[in-house]
């Protein structure tokens, strides 16, 4: 099968197509023909050497990405061998360096589901990783109906799905907005939004909308710290590093998020992006060959969405 190697950190222009032997079935495991893959942010990070110290004594060559959409080769629990299914790979817990920037994929079955009828291969790989990360973000927070979160970096792809999340939970959003992106985060739920700036500042104009503060956080912008005066006593603080946690303060619960893998919770995911109750955008599509040119986009950022490999 051809894969897309990184055979030493460097720029996109190492990324290089080659030939690996296609993986041999494994007990308790499926494997996966892609149809498509993403970039994510972490991918570029591991390729430039950025993401080196959480890699242990794993060291190139290896094949990057998380997201996949594609048929099954193997009979999965409740899914035959053929059936289109998403998912994504926990890359890093993982260790094995084999990613989903490939033609065949091992993964296990229960971080699988089934893509529903009138949803493409590409919409489908857009949102595993992102959109799951965002609704655990938004089960930590542990808010009830009605509540108020804030949440930064709202016009980011993770941002999004949880302003899609947490209003279909009837939460009360306030988004981050950048230039030009108001109307779009409003028409995704958000019932405020307050313009990108310095943290102080934007904790500022956070305090004279809500005097009280706001029952929770999702920092997807990782501003932390100087957020927290913008919580009321006893709220919630939920930041998208693990490397970025606010110390706590007058009761605020302070966690991270890191996406988990979960088949059943992505079928719901899937099956609100079917009936119209969840979107996704994809900012474009390229073959796999043309990973380094989607490097090149992604790390350029000011994406509109997520790029998608085809395979």
């Amino acid at each position: 099968m051809y894969v897309i190697e990184v055979p030493a950190y460097g720029g996109p222009e190492v990324l290089r197509l080659t030939e690996h032997a296609d993986p041999a079935a494994e007990a308790g495991l499926v494997r996966v023909r892609l149809g498509a893959t993403t970039v994510n942010q972490a991918d570029v990070k591991i390729r430039s050497g950025a993401a080196a110290g959480r890699l242990g004594t794993l060291v190139p060559p290896f094949v990057l990405g998380f997201d996949f959409a594609g048929a099954l080769i193997d009979d999965a629990p409740g899914l035959p061998a053929g059936t289109v299914v998403a998912g994504f790979l926990p890359w890093f817990e993982l260790g094995t360096g084999r990613g989903t920037y490939a033609e065949i994929v091992v993964a296990d079955p229960s971080w699988l589901a089934p893509v529903p009828a009138g949803v493409d291969l590409v919409d489908a790989a857009s949102v595993p990783l992102s959109a799951q990360t965002a609704q655990q973000a938004v089960d930590l927070l542990r808010l009830p109906a009605g509540a108020t979160v804030f949440i930064t970096g709202a016009g980011g792809v993770v941002g999004r799905f949880a302003i899609q999340h947490a209003a279909a939970r009837g939460l009360e959003v306030i988004a981050l907005a950048g230039p030009g992106e108001q109307d779009e985060l409003r028409a995704l739920g958000a019932r405020h939004t307050v313009a990108r700036g310095a943290p102080s500042d934007v904790t500022a104009a956070l305090r004279r909308l809500l005097p009280d503060g706001v029952d929770g956080v999702f920092d997807t912008a990782l501003l932390g710290d100087p957020l927290l005066p913008g919580v009321r006593e006893g709220g919630s603080f939920v930041s998208a590093s693990q490397a970025r946690v606010p110390a706590p303060e007058r009761g605020i619960r302070v966690s991270a998020v890191h996406g988990a893998p979960d088949g059943v919770q992505l079928g719901e995911i899937l099956d609100r992006l079917a009936t119209g109750r969840l979107t996704t955008r994809v900012a474009g599509v390229l073959p796999l060959d043309k990973a380094a040119e989607a490097h090149r986009q992604t790390e350029a950022g000011s994406l509109a969405g997520r790029l998608v490999l085809t395979i």
